[in-house]
C-alpha cells in the first residue's frame, strides 16, 4: 500500500464523533468530504445500460444462492469476464463501481492489487461480475458482486440490512511470489498484519498463552466465513481482557482493517459489531502454523466475534476472508 499516516487511537466504537473519527483521524481530510461517490448510483446506471442479451446472461434473481459465494479465487461467470462482456463505456463504470466501494486513500493501491494479481487473465478486465435483483429507485432489492483471484467485492445499496459489505468478501495479495517472505515485500495489505503483531508484543505473557494457538480455521470456500454466533464460545483472548492500552491497540487494528473500504461500509462494520456486544464480545488469536522463517512475527490471525470475522491468513501469502452479519450465519 502507499504510505500510510498515523491511524487514531480514539475509539473504534462510542460517540458519533468518535465513529467519524475512525478512519479519518490522522489521515487526510477529503476522507471526511466523501470517500463514498456514489456507488450504488453507478450500479443503476450499469443496470440501464444492459443490453437484452446481457441482461439474460450476468442478471440472477436477488435471492440466487450465487449471490452469496466468496472463496480467494474465483470467477461469479467464468465465461463472462468484464473485458468480454461489457462495452468501454460498461468497462468504465464497473471500474468506477470498484473504486468507490473503497476509501480515497486507498482505492488506487486496491486497483493496482487487483490488476497485479488477475494479470494471467487479463487484469482487472479478467475479472467477472454477476448482478442480482434490479437496480434502480422503486425496483427493489438488487446487488453487483465482482470477483477474481484474491478479490470478491459487493454492493447493494443496503439489501443486506443485517450484513455489512452486502456479505462475505475476500481480499489479498502475492506480490513477488506465490511463496511469500517472512517480511512479505510490496504485499498491499501486510501493513495489517504488522499492526496485528504490534498489539501482540504489547501482550502479557499469560495473555499471549490465550491468543496463542496452534492452527487456523481450513480455507473451504464460502464455509470459511461461517459465524460463530451468539451464545457460543470463542477461541483465544477476550478483547475485553485487554488492558486500556492494548485496547487502544486493537482498536488502531481495527482502524487499520477497515481503512481500504468506503466510510459506509466501515460505519456498517461498527454498528453491528455495536449491537452485538461492542468490542468486548470479540476474541483475538495468533497461530503458530505458517510462521514464515520461524521468526515469531505470526503471519496467521484472526479477529472474531458473534456478528463479526476478520480471518487473516498470511502464508504462503495473504488471503483474508471477511464477513461482518448480525445474527448466526
Amino acid at each position: 500500500m502507499a504510505n500510510r499516516t498515523a491511524v487514531t487511537r480514539r475509539g473504534f466504537l462510542g460517540t458519533a464523533a468518535a465513529a467519524t473519527a475512525l478512519l479519518a483521524a490522522g489521515r487526510p481530510s477529503r476522507l471526511l468530504a466523501g470517500d463514498d461517490v456514489g456507488a450504488e448510483m453507478l450500479v443503476a446506471e450499469l443496470f440501464g445500460t444492459l443490453s437484452d442479451e446481457q441482461r439474460t446472461s450476468i442478471v440472477f434473481p436477488f435471492d440466487s444462492p450465487l449471490r452469496e459465494g466468496v472463496n480467494n479465487n474465483w470467477f461469479i461467470l467464468p465465461e463472462k469476464r468484464i473485458a468480454t462482456t461489457f462495452m468501454p463505456a460498461q468497462r468504465d463504470l464497473v471500474r468506477k463501481i470498484f473504486r468507490s466501494l473503497h476509501s480515497d486513500e486507498y482505492a488506487d493501491a486496491v486497483l493496482k492489487q487487483v490488476e497485479h494479481d488477475n494479470a494471467e487473465s487479463g487484469g482487472f478486465g479478467g475479472c467477472s461480475v454477476a448482478l442480482f435483483g434490479e437496480a434502480g429507485e422503486g425496483r427493489g432489492k438488487s446487488a453487483f458482486v465482482l470477483t477474481g483471484r484474491h478479490v470478491t467485492r459487493r454492493c447493494d445499496g443496503g439489501a443486506e440490512e443485517s450484513a455489512a459489505f452486502g456479505g462475505p468478501i475476500f481480499y489479498g495479495h502475492a506480490f513477488e511470489s506465490f511463496y511469500e517472505k517472512a517480511d512479505h515485500p510490496g504485499n498491499a495489505y501486510w501493513y495489517q498484519a504488522k499492526r496485528a503483531n504490534e498489539l501482540f508484543s504489547a501482550l502479557d505473557g499469560r495473555q499471549r498463552e490465550r491468543a496463542l494457538l496452534e492452527s487456523p480455521r481450513a480455507e473451504e470456500g464460502s464455509k470459511t466465513v461461517r459465524l460463530t454466533g451468539k451464545g457460543r464460545a470463542l477461541a483465544g483472548l477476550p478483547v475485553a481482557e485487554l488492558l486500556p492500552g492494548q485496547k487502544a491497540l486493537f482498536r488502531e487494528l481495527m482502524a487499520d482493517v477497515l481503512a481500504p473500504f468506503r466510510r459506509t461500509d466501515a460505519e456498517k462494520v461498527r454498528g453491528c459489531v455495536e449491537r452485538a456486544g461492542g468490542v468486548d464480545a470479540l476474541a483475538l488469536s495468533y497461530y503458530k502454523s505458517g510462521d514464515i522463517g520461524g521468526d515469531g512475527v505470526w503471519d496467521n490471525w484472526q479477529i472474531e466475534g458473534p456478528a463479526l470475522l476478520w480471518f487473516f491468513r498470511g502464508a504462503p501469502h495473504v488471503h483474508v476472508w471477511v464477513h461482518v452479519r448480525e445474527g448466526d450465519a
